[in-house]
């Protein structure tokens, strides 16, 4: 009698193989114009290459990279969920700020004279609101006084080599 023979059929592909994805990105891009763009721009090289140079060697564009990497920089600091409530807060004030209008008729909002000034000293909930600002107020003037350092060295804590 005849021995079994093992034989297991290859599964069938379900996904393409690498060489089939490689050819249909190439496709895709000749399709869509970005091969020619990418050639035509490695043809062009150098005068490409001088127009980058030119524009990023002026001193406005590098003082724009170097801002925007600062506040890069900030912004990596502060945890989202503290920004995400400090950018709302921000937006419903500006919201109430671009909402009013001077009208004498509210009550209220009218000049609080002498009396009304010195009964706004013992109002607890202006208070509440007032000494974030004042904290903020602090810490800001407490970073104005700080001496300008390379931004890399104060974010960091090493000094820089230059």
């Amino acid at each position: 009698m005849a021995e079994p023979i093992d034989y297991e059929p290859e599964p069938s592909r379900t996904e393409p193989d690498a060489r089939e994805a490689l050819d249909r990105l190439v496709r895709s891009l000749h399709e869509h114009g970005i091969l020619r763009f990418a050639n035509d721009l490695v043809c062009a090289k150098s005068p490409v290459a001088q127009v980058l140079v030119d524009g990023l060697a002026r001193p406005g564009t590098l003082n724009a990279i170097q801002n925007l990497s600062i506040v890069l920089m900030a912004l990596s600091r502060i945890e989202p969920s503290q920004f995400y409530k400090t950018m709302f807060a921000l937006s419903d004030a500006l919201k109430c700020v671009g909402a009013w209008q001077p009208d004498a008729d509210r009550e209220g909002h009218t000049a609080p004279g002498f009396t009304g000034a010195y009964k706004m000293l013992h109002d607890d909930a202006l208070w509440q609101a007032l000494i974030p600002l004042i904290e903020a107020m602090k810490a800001f003037s407490a970073g104005l006084e700080r001496p300008a350092e390379k931004p890399i060295s104060m974010f960091s804590g090493k000094p820089s080599s230059a």
